[in-house]
Protein backbone atom coordinates (compact mmCIF):
# COMPACT_ATOMS: atom_id res chain seq x y z
CA UNK A 1 0.00 0.00 0.00
CA UNK A 2 1.46 3.55 -0.40
CA UNK A 3 2.14 5.42 2.35
CA UNK A 4 0.65 8.33 0.58
CA UNK A 5 -2.81 6.38 0.95
CA UNK A 6 -2.11 6.39 5.30
CA UNK A 7 -1.62 9.99 4.72
CA UNK A 8 -5.12 10.75 3.10
CA UNK A 9 -6.75 8.32 5.55
CA UNK A 10 -5.14 10.39 8.16
CA UNK A 11 -6.97 13.60 7.04
CA UNK A 12 -10.19 11.27 6.53
CA UNK A 13 -10.33 10.31 9.86
CA UNK A 14 -9.99 13.75 10.86
CA UNK A 15 -13.17 14.83 8.88
CA UNK A 16 -15.21 12.24 9.76
CA UNK A 17 -15.14 12.72 13.32
CA UNK A 18 -16.14 16.59 12.83
CA UNK A 19 -18.95 14.99 10.52
CA UNK A 20 -20.04 12.49 12.50
CA UNK A 21 -19.13 13.24 16.02
CA UNK A 22 -21.99 15.88 16.56
CA UNK A 23 -24.98 13.42 16.33
CA UNK A 24 -23.89 11.74 19.55
CA UNK A 25 -23.46 15.55 21.15
CA UNK A 26 -26.73 17.04 19.70
CA UNK A 27 -27.95 17.03 23.46
CA UNK A 28 -25.63 19.37 25.01
CA UNK A 29 -25.07 21.57 22.57
CA UNK A 30 -29.22 22.02 22.19
CA UNK A 31 -28.87 22.54 26.16
CA UNK A 32 -26.07 24.93 25.72
CA UNK A 33 -27.68 27.29 23.21
CA UNK A 34 -31.16 27.29 24.52
CA UNK A 35 -32.47 25.37 21.25
CA UNK A 36 -34.38 22.39 20.26
CA UNK A 37 -33.20 19.27 19.15
CA UNK A 38 -34.44 19.37 15.35
CA UNK A 39 -33.08 23.06 15.45
CA UNK A 40 -29.44 21.99 16.22
CA UNK A 41 -29.64 19.44 13.83
CA UNK A 42 -29.24 22.38 11.95
CA UNK A 43 -25.56 22.22 12.24
CA UNK A 44 -25.97 18.51 10.57
CA UNK A 45 -27.79 19.88 7.65
CA UNK A 46 -25.41 23.53 8.00
CA UNK A 47 -22.57 20.91 7.29
CA UNK A 48 -23.66 19.42 4.64
CA UNK A 49 -24.69 22.00 2.75
CA UNK A 50 -21.87 23.30 2.93
CA UNK A 51 -19.71 19.97 1.72
CA UNK A 52 -22.16 20.66 -1.40
CA UNK A 53 -21.18 24.08 -1.85
CA UNK A 54 -17.53 23.87 -0.81
CA UNK A 55 -17.18 20.79 -3.17
CA UNK A 56 -16.98 22.53 -6.53
CA UNK A 57 -15.76 26.07 -5.34
CA UNK A 58 -12.94 24.36 -4.02
CA UNK A 59 -12.34 21.79 -6.41
CA UNK A 60 -12.19 25.09 -9.21
CA UNK A 61 -10.31 27.59 -7.05
CA UNK A 62 -7.67 24.58 -6.93
CA UNK A 63 -7.23 24.04 -10.25
CA UNK A 64 -4.45 26.33 -10.84
CA UNK A 65 -2.38 24.36 -7.79
CA UNK A 66 -1.02 20.73 -7.61
CA UNK A 67 -3.59 18.33 -6.28
CA UNK A 68 -0.81 18.09 -2.90
CA UNK A 69 -1.04 21.42 -2.35
CA UNK A 70 -4.78 22.06 -2.46
CA UNK A 71 -5.26 19.15 -0.13
CA UNK A 72 -2.98 20.92 2.42
CA UNK A 73 -4.72 24.29 2.14
CA UNK A 74 -7.96 22.18 2.53
CA UNK A 75 -6.63 20.94 5.92
CA UNK A 76 -5.88 24.25 7.12
CA UNK A 77 -9.00 25.80 6.49
CA UNK A 78 -10.65 22.40 8.37
CA UNK A 79 -8.58 23.54 11.18
CA UNK A 80 -9.78 26.69 11.11
CA UNK A 81 -13.73 26.22 11.32
CA UNK A 82 -13.16 23.40 14.54
CA UNK A 83 -11.60 25.92 15.86
CA UNK A 84 -14.10 28.48 15.31
CA UNK A 85 -16.77 25.66 16.81
CA UNK A 86 -15.42 25.39 19.78
CA UNK A 87 -14.95 28.92 20.61
CA UNK A 88 -18.42 29.88 19.46
CA UNK A 89 -20.05 32.17 21.78
CA UNK A 90 -23.52 31.60 20.14
CA UNK A 91 -25.16 29.20 18.19
CA UNK A 92 -24.50 31.03 15.08
CA UNK A 93 -21.66 31.26 15.08
CA UNK A 94 -21.10 27.37 15.89
CA UNK A 95 -23.28 26.95 12.79
CA UNK A 96 -20.87 29.35 10.82
CA UNK A 97 -17.91 27.11 11.96
CA UNK A 98 -19.23 23.88 10.94
CA UNK A 99 -19.68 24.92 7.51
CA UNK A 100 -16.02 26.63 6.92
CA UNK A 101 -15.19 23.46 8.46
CA UNK A 102 -17.04 21.49 5.85
CA UNK A 103 -16.49 23.54 2.82
CA UNK A 104 -12.90 21.91 3.28
CA UNK A 105 -14.94 18.42 2.86
CA UNK A 106 -16.40 17.55 -0.59
CA UNK A 107 -13.25 18.72 -2.01
CA UNK A 108 -10.57 17.04 -0.24
CA UNK A 109 -11.88 13.55 -0.66
CA UNK A 110 -13.21 14.24 -4.14
CA UNK A 111 -9.43 15.39 -4.58
CA UNK A 112 -7.99 12.43 -2.64
CA UNK A 113 -10.28 9.90 -4.28
CA UNK A 114 -8.49 10.94 -7.67
CA UNK A 115 -4.82 10.73 -6.34
CA UNK A 116 -5.86 7.44 -4.25
CA UNK A 117 -6.71 6.35 -7.68
CA UNK A 118 -3.69 7.43 -9.48
CA UNK A 119 -1.48 5.81 -6.94
CA UNK A 120 -2.46 2.11 -7.96
CA UNK A 121 -3.01 -0.02 -11.27
CA UNK A 122 -6.34 0.03 -12.84
CA UNK A 123 -7.75 -3.22 -11.28
CA UNK A 124 -7.11 -1.81 -8.07
CA UNK A 125 -8.62 1.87 -7.86
CA UNK A 126 -11.76 1.17 -6.01
CA UNK A 127 -9.76 -0.80 -3.72
CA UNK A 128 -7.57 2.32 -3.09
CA UNK A 129 -10.50 4.86 -2.42
CA UNK A 130 -11.71 2.32 -0.51
CA UNK A 131 -8.70 2.33 1.88
CA UNK A 132 -8.45 6.14 1.67
CA UNK A 133 -12.40 6.09 3.17
CA UNK A 134 -11.29 3.97 5.40
CA UNK A 135 -10.01 6.90 7.85
CA UNK A 136 -13.45 8.02 7.84
CA UNK A 137 -14.79 4.61 8.90
CA UNK A 138 -12.40 3.90 11.30
CA UNK A 139 -13.05 7.87 12.78
CA UNK A 140 -16.74 6.24 13.45
CA UNK A 141 -15.22 3.14 15.85
CA UNK A 142 -12.60 5.30 17.76
CA UNK A 143 -12.79 9.06 16.91
CA UNK A 144 -16.72 9.79 17.24
CA UNK A 145 -17.39 7.62 20.21
CA UNK A 146 -14.07 9.44 22.12
CA UNK A 147 -15.22 12.48 20.85
CA UNK A 148 -18.74 11.75 22.46
CA UNK A 149 -16.93 10.00 25.52
CA UNK A 150 -15.42 13.44 26.14
CA UNK A 151 -17.63 15.63 25.29
CA UNK A 152 -20.50 14.30 27.92
CA UNK A 153 -17.35 14.03 30.18
CA UNK A 154 -15.71 17.41 29.78
CA UNK A 155 -17.66 19.17 27.64
CA UNK A 156 -18.59 19.45 23.66
CA UNK A 157 -16.04 22.41 22.97
CA UNK A 158 -13.25 20.17 24.17
CA UNK A 159 -14.03 17.63 21.88
CA UNK A 160 -13.98 20.25 18.91
CA UNK A 161 -10.77 21.43 20.22
CA UNK A 162 -9.26 17.85 19.65
CA UNK A 163 -10.92 17.53 16.49
CA UNK A 164 -8.92 20.67 15.22
CA UNK A 165 -5.77 18.77 16.50
CA UNK A 166 -6.65 15.90 14.38
CA UNK A 167 -6.89 18.62 11.07
CA UNK A 168 -3.36 19.48 12.18
CA UNK A 169 -1.95 15.75 12.02
CA UNK A 170 -3.81 15.20 9.00
CA UNK A 171 -1.84 18.21 7.08
CA UNK A 172 1.46 17.08 8.74
CA UNK A 173 0.77 13.68 7.09
CA UNK A 174 -0.19 15.06 3.50
CA UNK A 175 2.72 17.21 3.13
CA UNK A 176 5.19 14.52 4.12
CA UNK A 177 3.62 11.50 2.43
CA UNK A 178 1.81 12.54 -0.40
CA UNK A 179 3.43 12.82 -3.63
CA UNK A 180 3.55 16.07 -5.85
CA UNK A 181 2.16 14.27 -8.60
CA UNK A 182 1.83 16.46 -11.96
CA UNK A 183 -1.54 17.62 -13.04
CA UNK A 184 -3.41 16.24 -15.84
CA UNK A 185 -2.07 18.36 -19.44
CA UNK A 186 -4.37 19.45 -21.20
CA UNK A 187 -7.69 19.12 -18.35
CA UNK A 188 -9.46 22.80 -18.48
CA UNK A 189 -12.15 23.54 -16.41
CA UNK A 190 -14.62 23.01 -19.48
CA UNK A 191 -13.89 19.14 -19.87
CA UNK A 192 -14.35 18.78 -16.24
CA UNK A 193 -17.91 20.76 -16.41
CA UNK A 194 -18.64 18.46 -19.74
CA UNK A 195 -18.48 15.60 -17.44
CA UNK A 196 -21.43 16.50 -15.95
CA UNK A 197 -23.65 16.59 -20.05
CA UNK A 198 -23.35 12.73 -19.07
CA UNK A 199 -26.77 11.34 -17.95
CA UNK A 200 -24.58 8.56 -16.50
CA UNK A 201 -22.49 10.69 -14.51
CA UNK A 202 -26.03 12.41 -12.70
CA UNK A 203 -27.86 9.52 -12.41
CA UNK A 204 -25.04 8.30 -10.10
CA UNK A 205 -24.99 11.33 -8.19
CA UNK A 206 -28.39 11.06 -7.58
CA UNK A 207 -28.32 7.45 -6.63
CA UNK A 208 -25.38 8.79 -4.20
CA UNK A 209 -27.60 11.60 -2.87
CA UNK A 210 -31.26 9.45 -1.84
CA UNK A 211 -28.67 6.14 -0.94
CA UNK A 212 -26.61 7.44 1.38
CA UNK A 213 -29.53 10.26 2.38
CA UNK A 214 -30.97 7.38 3.83
CA UNK A 215 -28.93 6.14 5.98
CA UNK A 216 -28.49 9.87 7.77
CA UNK A 217 -32.33 9.55 8.13
CA UNK A 218 -31.71 7.30 10.76
CA UNK A 219 -28.29 8.17 12.50
CA UNK A 220 -28.88 12.10 12.72
CA UNK A 221 -31.16 11.73 15.74
CA UNK A 222 -30.10 8.44 16.53
CA UNK A 223 -29.26 10.00 20.50
CA UNK A 224 -32.86 10.96 21.25
CA UNK A 225 -33.95 7.81 19.43
CA UNK A 226 -32.10 5.29 21.26
CA UNK A 227 -32.89 7.05 24.82
CA UNK A 228 -36.49 7.35 24.51
CA UNK A 229 -37.03 4.31 22.50
CA UNK A 230 -34.72 2.02 22.90
CA UNK A 231 -34.52 3.26 26.52
CA UNK A 232 -30.41 3.06 26.44
CA UNK A 233 -28.78 5.77 28.79
CA UNK A 234 -27.19 8.69 27.13
CA UNK A 235 -23.75 7.33 28.00
CA UNK A 236 -24.68 4.09 26.26
CA UNK A 237 -24.89 6.17 22.75
CA UNK A 238 -21.30 6.29 22.31
CA UNK A 239 -21.14 2.17 22.20
CA UNK A 240 -23.91 2.24 19.71
CA UNK A 241 -21.98 4.56 17.93
CA UNK A 242 -19.02 2.28 18.19
CA UNK A 243 -21.04 -0.79 16.94
CA UNK A 244 -22.24 1.97 13.41
CA UNK A 245 -18.74 2.60 12.93
CA UNK A 246 -17.31 -1.03 12.76
CA UNK A 247 -20.03 -1.47 10.45
CA UNK A 248 -19.20 1.56 7.96
CA UNK A 249 -15.41 -0.12 8.41
CA UNK A 250 -16.71 -3.99 7.44
CA UNK A 251 -19.32 -2.47 4.43
CA UNK A 252 -16.26 -0.49 3.10
CA UNK A 253 -13.95 -2.87 2.68
CA UNK A 254 -16.87 -5.10 1.04
CA UNK A 255 -18.13 -2.40 -0.82
CA UNK A 256 -14.25 -1.77 -2.24
CA UNK A 257 -13.63 -5.01 -2.94
CA UNK A 258 -16.43 -6.00 -5.17
CA UNK A 259 -17.07 -2.44 -6.76
CA UNK A 260 -13.95 -3.43 -8.76
CA UNK A 261 -15.50 -6.92 -9.85
CA UNK A 262 -19.22 -6.45 -10.45
CA UNK A 263 -19.81 -2.67 -9.29
CA UNK A 264 -23.88 -2.80 -10.27
CA UNK A 265 -25.18 -6.12 -8.80
CA UNK A 266 -23.29 -4.94 -5.66
CA UNK A 267 -25.31 -1.95 -5.55
CA UNK A 268 -28.10 -3.53 -6.27
CA UNK A 269 -27.70 -5.74 -3.29
CA UNK A 270 -26.17 -2.92 -0.46
CA UNK A 271 -29.09 -0.61 -1.42
CA UNK A 272 -31.83 -3.18 -1.62
CA UNK A 273 -31.04 -4.63 2.21
CA UNK A 274 -30.48 -1.29 2.96
CA UNK A 275 -33.96 0.05 2.40
CA UNK A 276 -35.34 -3.17 3.98
CA UNK A 277 -33.16 -2.72 7.21
CA UNK A 278 -34.29 0.97 7.60
CA UNK A 279 -37.87 -0.05 7.75
CA UNK A 280 -37.54 -2.43 10.35
CA UNK A 281 -35.10 -0.22 12.19
CA UNK A 282 -39.11 1.33 13.37
CA UNK A 283 -40.01 -2.02 14.83
CA UNK A 284 -36.03 -2.72 16.20
CA UNK A 285 -36.04 0.78 18.01
CA UNK A 286 -37.80 -0.23 20.60
CA UNK A 287 -35.65 -3.08 22.00
CA UNK A 288 -32.06 -2.48 23.05
CA UNK A 289 -30.43 -5.79 21.65
CA UNK A 290 -32.30 -5.49 18.50
CA UNK A 291 -31.97 -1.54 17.87
CA UNK A 292 -27.49 -2.65 18.31
CA UNK A 293 -27.79 -5.27 15.26
CA UNK A 294 -29.74 -2.51 13.08
CA UNK A 295 -27.66 0.18 14.00
CA UNK A 296 -24.13 -1.95 12.79
CA UNK A 297 -26.21 -3.00 9.76
CA UNK A 298 -27.37 0.21 8.89
CA UNK A 299 -23.35 1.40 9.04
CA UNK A 300 -22.14 -1.83 6.99
CA UNK A 301 -24.75 -1.53 4.28
CA UNK A 302 -24.46 1.96 4.12
CA UNK A 303 -20.93 2.30 3.54
CA UNK A 304 -21.30 -0.56 1.19
CA UNK A 305 -22.09 1.73 -1.06
CA UNK A 306 -19.88 4.42 -0.90
CA UNK A 307 -16.84 2.88 -2.77
CA UNK A 308 -18.99 1.83 -5.81
CA UNK A 309 -20.89 5.01 -6.42
CA UNK A 310 -17.52 6.80 -6.07
CA UNK A 311 -15.62 4.76 -8.39
CA UNK A 312 -19.40 5.03 -10.81
CA UNK A 313 -18.49 8.54 -10.95
CA UNK A 314 -14.94 8.08 -11.24
CA UNK A 315 -16.00 5.50 -14.59
CA UNK A 316 -18.38 7.83 -16.37
CA UNK A 317 -16.41 10.82 -16.05
CA UNK A 318 -13.48 9.53 -17.52
CA UNK A 319 -11.68 11.85 -19.24
CA UNK A 320 -12.07 14.59 -16.52
CA UNK A 321 -13.04 13.21 -13.35
CA UNK A 322 -11.60 15.56 -10.64
CA UNK A 323 -14.58 18.14 -10.41
CA UNK A 324 -16.82 14.80 -10.84
CA UNK A 325 -15.44 13.28 -7.93
CA UNK A 326 -15.68 16.28 -5.60
CA UNK A 327 -19.47 17.23 -6.84
CA UNK A 328 -20.06 13.54 -6.02
CA UNK A 329 -19.03 13.84 -2.69
CA UNK A 330 -21.06 16.77 -2.08
CA UNK A 331 -23.77 14.48 -3.43
CA UNK A 332 -23.27 12.09 -0.30
CA UNK A 333 -24.08 15.00 1.59
CA UNK A 334 -26.32 16.94 0.08
CA UNK A 335 -28.09 13.65 0.74
CA UNK A 336 -27.49 13.78 4.37
CA UNK A 337 -28.64 17.53 4.55
CA UNK A 338 -31.88 16.56 2.53
CA UNK A 339 -32.41 13.62 5.15
CA UNK A 340 -31.35 15.28 8.56
CA UNK A 341 -33.98 18.32 7.27
CA UNK A 342 -36.79 15.38 6.40
CA UNK A 343 -36.35 13.26 9.75
CA UNK A 344 -36.18 16.21 11.78
CA UNK A 345 -39.44 17.21 9.81
CA UNK A 346 -41.43 14.14 10.48
CA UNK A 347 -40.08 14.89 14.31
CA UNK A 348 -41.68 18.17 14.61
CA UNK A 349 -44.57 16.83 13.61
CA UNK A 350 -45.14 14.38 16.50
CA UNK A 351 -44.42 11.30 14.57
CA UNK A 352 -42.00 10.10 17.25
CA UNK A 353 -38.26 9.90 17.42
CA UNK A 354 -38.51 6.20 15.19
CA UNK A 355 -40.19 8.23 12.03
CA UNK A 356 -36.91 8.97 9.83
CA UNK A 357 -36.60 6.00 9.74
CA UNK A 358 -39.38 5.31 7.18
CA UNK A 359 -37.82 8.45 5.30
CA UNK A 360 -34.87 6.82 4.76
CA UNK A 361 -35.97 3.78 3.60
CA UNK A 362 -38.03 5.82 1.08
CA UNK A 363 -35.22 7.19 0.25
CA UNK A 364 -33.01 4.47 -0.60
CA UNK A 365 -35.53 2.80 -2.05
CA UNK A 366 -35.64 5.64 -4.71
CA UNK A 367 -31.95 5.14 -4.92
CA UNK A 368 -32.25 1.57 -6.20
CA UNK A 369 -34.69 2.55 -8.65
CA UNK A 370 -32.52 4.84 -10.11
CA UNK A 371 -29.86 2.09 -9.92
CA UNK A 372 -31.70 -0.41 -11.87
CA UNK A 373 -32.78 2.80 -14.82
CA UNK A 374 -28.64 3.19 -14.87
CA UNK A 375 -27.70 -0.16 -15.43
CA UNK A 376 -30.83 -0.35 -17.60
CA UNK A 377 -29.41 3.18 -19.74
CA UNK A 378 -26.01 1.43 -19.95
CA UNK A 379 -27.08 -1.94 -21.58
CA UNK A 380 -28.84 -0.16 -24.33
CA UNK A 381 -26.14 2.16 -25.42
CA UNK A 382 -23.51 -0.43 -25.08
CA UNK A 383 -20.71 1.94 -23.74
CA UNK A 384 -19.67 3.53 -20.57
CA UNK A 385 -19.71 7.37 -20.32
CA UNK A 386 -16.99 9.57 -22.12
CA UNK A 387 -16.53 13.20 -21.60
CA UNK A 388 -17.51 14.97 -24.55
CA UNK A 389 -14.82 17.31 -25.62
CA UNK A 390 -12.42 15.70 -23.28
CA UNK A 391 -8.72 16.62 -25.03
CA UNK A 392 -6.78 13.41 -26.00
CA UNK A 393 -4.50 14.08 -23.23
CA UNK A 394 -7.08 13.89 -20.51
CA UNK A 395 -7.36 10.69 -19.30
CA UNK A 396 -6.73 10.40 -15.66
CA UNK A 397 -2.87 9.29 -16.13
CA UNK A 398 -1.64 6.27 -14.67
CA UNK A 399 1.96 7.77 -13.10
CA UNK A 400 4.84 5.48 -13.00
CA UNK A 401 3.67 4.88 -8.93
CA UNK A 402 1.10 2.71 -10.13
CA UNK A 403 3.70 0.16 -11.30
CA UNK A 404 4.92 0.06 -7.85
CA UNK A 405 1.76 0.50 -5.93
Amino acid sequence: MPLALLALAIGAFGIGTTEFVIMGLLPQVAAEYGVSIPAAGLLVTGYALGVVIGAPLMTVLGTKISRKRMLMLLMALFVVGNVLSALAPTFGVMLAGRVVASLAHGAFFGIGSVVAAELVAPEKKAGAIAMMFTGLTVANVVGVPGGTFVGQAAGWRVTFLIVAALGVVGLLGVARLVPDLPRPEGVRLRHELAAFKNAQVLLAMAMTVLGFGGVFAAITYITPMMTEAAGYAEPSVTWLLVLFGLGMVLGNLIGGRYADRRLMPMLYVSLGALALVLGLFTVTAHHKVLAAVTVTLIGALGFATVPPLQKRVLDQALGAPTLASAVNIGAFNLGNALAAWLGGMVIAAGLGFTAPNWVGAVLVGSALVLAVVSAALERRSGSAGQVPDAPAGGAVAEPALAARG
